[in-house]
């Protein structure tokens, strides 16, 4: 989908990107979750007027693809093409994903691109050739550090992700001299202490680096399923030097200059937790050798999960978005996950929770007020939305709550990235309108015919329907197949113009649906639920 809205020309783009994802099974809620949270965040600095790039994709090297491409019997190549036109890209359609570029580390764009970055670091003296034994965990591609791991009855040394025994390899290999940029990141992290969010996983990041980094190995030479070294073909380059690359390929980087200068780098990197140090150590380190601007801010969201269990494939708690969608709508399951869970904080899913915020938070709060305006509009003003000439405290109360909505939401969801907040400051103003109606009590004011009841009745109206015009705006982001409905149902599209259009600033401008529209009561917005199909 290409961005949307005015966008501030010559700019830099505000550079949202996802992890690229592994390709050995389809993805699970962990993955939609992390991508959804991106697509909220990219929209919401579009209706900001911003020019915005949003990035995902897949990570397809790596011991972990060839693994899994050998046991269904096709090569590596073979088997990140049919998941990644049959269940990647799919899914990030259907959940209505707006992201600008899909990078594939198998494209040539990309692939070039890496050998030349690692080129360089070779001639300036950052890679070195040596050896190295240790832990390895196939699941994570990582050398783990003895600490790190766990042990399960027998004593066997497990990964502490995956749960899964690590492999002892031994290994000749190319090293990038990580140990030098232990104290330059530390001076980083002092001078922007928002470049790592939540607290927590600042706090671990700086703990990990201050006991001192080891020398990364940047080449494997035990496969062959990756990206050669251009100097020395018996190697291919370690996947995560590989895939934290995509982020600077995607842009442009040793191909397209311009591209590369208005967009790199990301302002916001959006990762799981579990892959935090790449993100916040090796990725920052990497472009301090190259010269290269360091990321605004990587964001590590917590777990989903699933009977105290991490959220995952391996774990066999993965759980499609489909099962979800199929049951409660694209837009709810959009809504849900980030209004449920404190984004960086773990949290956990049930029916349960989903099935009771739906029906007391969307279809009642929400779904049921936008059908009363529009039904009352319609009984008692014939579909026209009548002027309003009567206001008072009441109606100031309300575009003082708006303004603060509005206020506090951009805040949040824009700086912050605390979707959660921003989330519940668009519905408390959505409880407040509910409350003005049913104190103002319109269908008695309805019986009051003479000049001053029709003018407070059509006051009251304009009011409700004002209001849910700025909230279609705040929750386009959000919900976009809903808020497009609830627009059109306000007339807005043909006074205002499209709903992509509208900017966050004018959510809380006061006035704009003009008297006249013509306002229709469409199809339910989040209609009752089913009863669930168990397997």
């Amino acid at each position: 989908m290409a961005a949307t809205g005015s966008e501030k020309q010559g700019a830099k783009a505000f550079y949202v990107t996802t992890p690229i994802y592994y390709v050995n099974d389809a993805p699970h809620l962990g993955h939609a979750y992390t991508t959804v949270a991106g697509d909220v965040l990219t929209r919401w600095h579009r209706q900001r007027g911003e020019k915005v790039w949003y990035l995902t994709g897949t990570d397809e090297h790596g011991q972990k693809i060839m693994r899994t491409a050998d046991a269904n019997g096709v090569t590596p190549q073979e088997w990140c093409d049919k998941l990644v036109e049959e269940a990647w890209k799919p899914l990030w359609e259907h959940l209505d994903i707006a992201n600008d570029d899909f990078i594939r580390t198998t494209e040539k764009r990309h692939t070039d691109r890496v050998q030349e970055f690692v080129q360089d670091l070779y001639d300036k003296g950052e890679i070195y050739k040596g050896g190295y034994e240790g832990p390895y965990c196939v699941g994570c591609e990582e050398y783990k550090l003895p600490g790190d791991l766990i042990e399960d009855e027998q004593g066997t040394k497990l990964c502490p992700v995956h749960k899964k025994p690590v492999e002892i390899l031994k290994e000749e290999n190319y090293f990038f001299k990580l140990s030098e940029y232990g104290p330059k990141l530390l001076e980083f992290y002092e001078a922007n202490p928002d470049f790592i969010q939540p607290e927590s996983a600042r706090n671990e990041v700086l703990n990990f680096v201050k006991q001192g980094l080891q020398d990364l190995s940047i080449s494997r030479s035990t496969f062959d399923w990756g990206i050669p070294i251009p100097w020395d073909d018996k190697h291919v380059i370690y996947v995560w030097v590989d895939a934290l690359l995509n982020y600077a390929t995607a842009v442009g980087y040793g191909s397209n200059q311009e591209k590369f200068d208005e967009t790199f780098p990301a302002n916001v990197h959006l990762v799981g937790k579990d892959i935090l140090r790449f993100h916040a150590v090796i990725w920052p380190a990497m472009l301090m050798a190259q010269g290269l601007p360091v990321p605004g801010k990587v964001a590590a969201n917590g777990w989903l999960m699933v009977g105290g269990e991490k959220m995952s494939k391996s774990n066999l708690t993965g759980i499609k978005p489909q099962d979800l969608t199929s049951h409660f709508g694209v837009d709810a399951y959009r809504w849900y996950f980030l209004r449920a869970i404190a984004f960086g904080s773990d949290g956990s899913f049930s029916w349960e929770d989903f099935t009771a915020r739906y029906t007391s938070e969307l279809a009642n709060d929400y779904g049921n007020l936008a059908s009363r305006v529009a039904a009352m509009v319609g009984k008692y003003f014939g579909g026209a939305l009548p002027e309003a000439t009567a206001a008072g405290d009441a109606e100031q109360a309300v575009r003082d709550g708006l303004a603060k909505a509005v206020a506090e939401a951009d805040r949040k969801i824009g700086e912050e990235l605390d979707f959660q907040g921003g989330i519940l400051a668009i519905f408390d103003f959505v409880k407040q309108v509910n409350g003005y109606i049913t104190e103002q009590e319109p269908w008695k004011v309805a019986k009051d015919d003479s000049d001053e009841g029709r003018a407070r009745l059509a006051t009251i109206l304009y009011t409700a329907a004002e209001s849910l015009r700025a909230v279609a705006v705040l929750l386009n982001p959000i919900m976009p197949d809903t808020s497009q409905k609830l627009w059109d149902s306000l007339g807005a599209e043909s006074v205002l113009g499209a709903l992509a259009e509208q900017t966050v600033d004018s959510a809380a401008t006061w006035g704009l649906l003009p008297t006249g529209a013509t306002v229709t009561k469409g199809a339910v917005l989040f209609p009752r639920l089913e009863e669930p199909k168990k397997d």
